[in-house]
């Protein structure tokens, strides 16, 4: 007997055997039902044996043993996709689920040779089998894990949101008792809390806009017609009082006015500044330059140092990157978030940012439209 037409006459028996198996995966599976435990399970099968029936070529043949077999654009879930959603909803983990096809591998196998006896197609239709149960893992696991990042953003996202509220107390009681002139250790306690609140507000901020971006909402922006220049100044000013050992050169040339979102932008600058002072040489100076040019404004931030290897540079700003020999002793509090969300909010307002490196320097240029009104 052909494997499909086997897969069709026994389905029951080896729903079985699925069900069975589904059950001893705990704890997510002690208070489910059989309907539950066989969920999809039979849809699954039906396309496998469908799809041993299918003639296919060569090119077939790689894709599904890849996990890669076309589908028509705008066609529901399939049955293993709406599988791997249901198992993650029910608390499955993803090896759970991908033991489940592993097991349903052996199982119909095993029967099949025990009760039929297959000859001459064996090798053929194994062949076919594995190929069928490899794109149905694939499907599953992808379904799997985009459930799976979906849950953690929004988990995420509500823990950013829940924890501002405490940690604006923690800060305006610091800032109380440190006005307090209550003597000098309660005066020093307060100034370590208002540090460690205002390092945790700007982690916590990092995070918010990370998860923004990973749920597709990209970097909230508020343009309003402002002047760069005075916005810029302030930035380095308040960098240089944290970092009274480095020094940060700033030169603006033409006209900086424009439509953006100046919280925004001093967050990209400083971003930029940051990144420049942990990495770059520690006895040389940061320069930073605000140009207006045409339709938009030009930012460059430049430090002297050792050059970035290409490799490293093309992943600079991808999301949880840090170069190596950072020169920040507070680095290691860092969620290496800062060049990602710098070139966020270059887009967010129409922009781009690159960077390049040489023996001479290391240089972020971010090109900021005037008239972006909306990301």
């Amino acid at each position: 007997m052909r494997l499909a037409n086997f897969i069709v006459d026994h389905m029951e028996a080896i729903l079985s055997q699925w069900e069975e198996f589904a059950r001893t995966r705990l704890p997510a599976a002690a208070d489910m039902k059989s309907l539950a435990l066989r969920d999809h399970a039979q849809q699954i099968l039906e396309a496998v044996a469908k799809d041993l029936s299918t003639s296919q070529n060569r090119g077939d043949q790689f894709e599904k043993s890849t996990g890669d077999a076309p589908r028509v654009a705008g066609a529901p879930e399939t049955a293993a996709q709406t599988h791997a959603l249901l198992r993650a909803q029910v608390g499955f983990d993803i090896n759970q689920m991908v033991a489940e096809y592993r097991a349903l591998r052996a199982s119909v196998l095993r029967m099949w040779m025990d009760e039929s006896n297959p000859e001459s197609h064996l090798v053929d239709d194994i062949g076919r089998f594995n190929e069928a149960i490899d794109q149905a893992i694939t499907e599953s696991v992808a379904m799997f894990s985009a459930q799976a990042d979906l849950a953690r953003n929004l988990f995420l996202g509500m823990l950013g949101h829940d924890m501002r509220s405490p940690l604006q107390t923690i800060q305006i009681t610091a800032s109380y008792l440190a006005a307090l002139n209550a003597g000098e250790k309660v005066s020093e306690a307060a100034s370590r809390l208002i540090r460690s609140g205002t390092r945790m507000q700007a982690l916590l901020d990092d995070m918010i806009d990370f998860n923004r971006t990973r749920l597709g909402l990209g970097i909230n922006i508020a343009p309003t017609s402002i002047d760069l220049a005075p916005l810029a100044f302030d930035v380095l000013d308040q960098l240089q009082t944290v970092h009274p050992d480095r020094h940060v050169d700033l030169h603006v040339a033409g006209d900086c006015m424009g439509m953006w979102d100046g919280p925004r932008f001093q967050q990209l600058l400083g971003n930029l500044v940051l990144n420049a002072l942990k990495y770059g040489a520690q006895d040389a100076s940061v320069g930073v330059t605000l140009t207006g040019e045409g339709a938009a404004v030009l930012l460059e931030v430049r430090n002297a140092g050792a050059p970035i290897e290409p490799t490293i540079l093309d992943r600079l700003f991808d999301p949880l990157q840090r170069g190596p020999n950072h020169q920040d002793k507070n680095a290691d509090t860092s969620l290496g978030l800062g060049l990602y969300i710098a070139r966020e909010i270059a887009k967010a307002h129409g922009g781009e940012i690159d960077a390049r490196s040489d023996e001479l320097e290391t240089v972020f240029s971010a090109r900021l439209p005037r008239n972006k009104q909306r990301s």
